[in-house]
Formats: structure tokens, sequence, C-alpha cells
């Protein structure tokens, strides 16, 4: 969980009230996050390792942090699956 991972080069997002909108323009695709995305999008933008974001999220959410942990893993693995983020190499952290 000391990983890091950034939005993909070729990916734009916007922030639709509660929701965050990527679209990756390579592929065409589209993808929505809905809370808690939003702020999980917002802490890999800012360059969080996955235990910080996981820390930030066991404080500001109402949920466990075993569940919490194993959905920021399903999230991040599905939006590296999608290409809409890549790994950040251990030596640029």
């Amino acid at each position: 969980m000391q990983a890091r991972v950034r939005p993909a080069d070729d990916v734009v997002f916007r922030t639709v009230g509660d929701e965050v909108v990527i679209l990756s323009i390579g592929s065409g695709l589209f993808f929505g996050l809905t809370p808690p995305g939003p702020r999980i999008w917002a802490l890999i933008e800012q360059g969080k390792t996955l235990d910080e974001i996981l820390a930030v999220l066991v404080a500001e959410y109402d949920a466990g942090r075993d569940t919490m942990k194993d959905d920021l893993r399903r999230l991040v693995t599905e939006l590296a699956h999608r290409g809409l983020v890549t790994a950040v190499p251990a030596d640029r952290t």
C-alpha cells in the first residue's frame, strides 16, 4: 500500500456536482466516480500513497478500515485496468 498512482497522461476529468467524470482521450472511455470515488481521485492527484489515501478515508467516512481498504484496492485496480491511472515508479515518490 506504499504504491502511488497518478492519472494517465491521456486522461481529462471534471467534477460535476458530487461526481467526477473521467475521459480517456486515447480510448474514448468515459468513467464516472460517485462518493467516495471523487475523494479518492483528489488524493491520487495530490500524489498520496495508497496508505495515505486509506488513512484519510478511514478518518472521513463511517466505514471500517478493512472495508475501506478493500474498496480502495478495488477502485484503483479498476482504474488501472481501464488505463485511467498509471503506477508512479518508486524512484519518483
